[in-house]
């Protein structure tokens, strides 16, 4: 049967369900260097077979927690946070307590950066705005007897000459 469809509960000879790295790379689409990195930060400990991995039931879900975490933009500091909490005392009021603490951050992070974004479209938008005027009033420059089509003396591109100071003009506002 597929890893994703393995029941929680012990297998017909009473044993409790196992995963390979492999099986809960597949389930998650992770890869296996991921598995070992979340192994590496505490936050799953597989059991040893040899140098095999036998990930249980808990791996699987701590798993599934991690990437809902990771989705939501917490740390992995703070998910393991919480992973360590439940695991201590089974504590929910403390977890979710935890939780919405965490979530209240994350959320006044995201409206910040939000507002950032919004100010900078803003200021693209007037950029682009004052180009665009630009462009209408401007007539298109001639080249200079005897020089080359784009430079207004000859042998200087008049980008290089007036880049400068347009981008200046444009800075002033």
């Amino acid at each position: 049967m597929p890893a994703a469809r393995r029941a929680a509960a012990p297998d017909a000879s009473g044993r409790p369900v196992t995963y390979t790295i492999s099986d809960l790379a597949r389930e998650f689409a992770l890869t296996t260097r991921a598995i070992r990195f979340y192994e590496d930060c505490g936050l799953v400990a597989p059991h040893r077979n040899g140098r095999a991995r036998v990930y249980g039931e808990r791996e699987r879900v701590r798993i599934r927690l991690i990437l809902r975490g990771k989705r939501l933009g917490l740390a992995l500091s703070e998910i393991g946070e919480l992973l360590d909490m439940y695991e201590i005392g089974r504590n929910e009021q403390a977890q979710l307590s935890r939780f919405v603490t965490l979530l209240a951050d994350r959320r006044a992070r995201l409206l910040q950066q939000k507002e950032d974004i919004d100010i900078v479209l803003a200021e693209i938008d007037g950029i682009e705005r004052e180009c665009r005027r630009r462009l209408k009033e401007e007539p298109a420059a001639e080249p200079a007897a005897g020089g080359r089509p784009g430079t207004a003396d000859g042998g200087r591109p008049d980008a290089a000459r007036d880049g400068a100071r347009g981008a200046r003009r444009l800075s002033r506002g």
